[in-house]
């Protein structure tokens, strides 16, 4: 992420996630659960199984596309909340040493005060680069802002 003038951060809570994303995910995973479940139903020679095992591979692809559409990041007055494809994971303002999202990254990075490196999928550039820019910066200026708070 290029250096620019720190904005001020967003009103509390917020929720950043990959809206463009998650449309396309849910609506395939309608789409194919349809056509899979319905093609099961609507075909004469299938026993009773044949006919549940189609609904069952329509419900195992659909959820498949619900975990991938599942990732967000909510920040509010105590810290962030980091939903991911099957972890969530709460952390402090303080915990949060710095927001990176670099060109390239497939997401956004935190940075944690106990040395390690969190993926925060919520904030993806992949189909919206400019709102993951926007949205990367935003959490930053609230990672940043709270704890210059905490300090005070």
């Amino acid at each position: 992420m290029s250096a620019a003038p720190a904005a001020a951060p967003p009103a509390l809570p917020v929720t950043f996630r990959p809206r463009r994303t998650r449309i396309v995910l849910l609506s395939v995973g309608a789409v194919m659960f349809t056509v899979i479940a319905g093609t099961g139903l609507v075909l004469d020679n299938l026993s009773p199984g044949e006919r549940i095992s189609f609904i069952v591979t329509a419900t195992g692809f659909l959820y498949v596309l619900w975990l991938l559409a599942r990732p967000k990041v909510v920040a509010d007055e105590d810290g962030v909340t980091v939903v991911n494809f099957t972890r969530t994971r709460r952390l402090a303002w303080a915990e949060i040493l710095r927001v990176n999202l670099r060109r390239g990254d497939p997401w956004v990075f935190l940075d944690l005060s106990d040395g390690t490196s969190l993926p925060a999928l919520g904030i993806q550039p992949g189909i919206a680069k400019d709102q993951a820019v926007a949205d990367a910066r935003a959490l930053r200026a609230l990672a940043e802002s709270r704890t210059a708070a905490d300090t005070d």
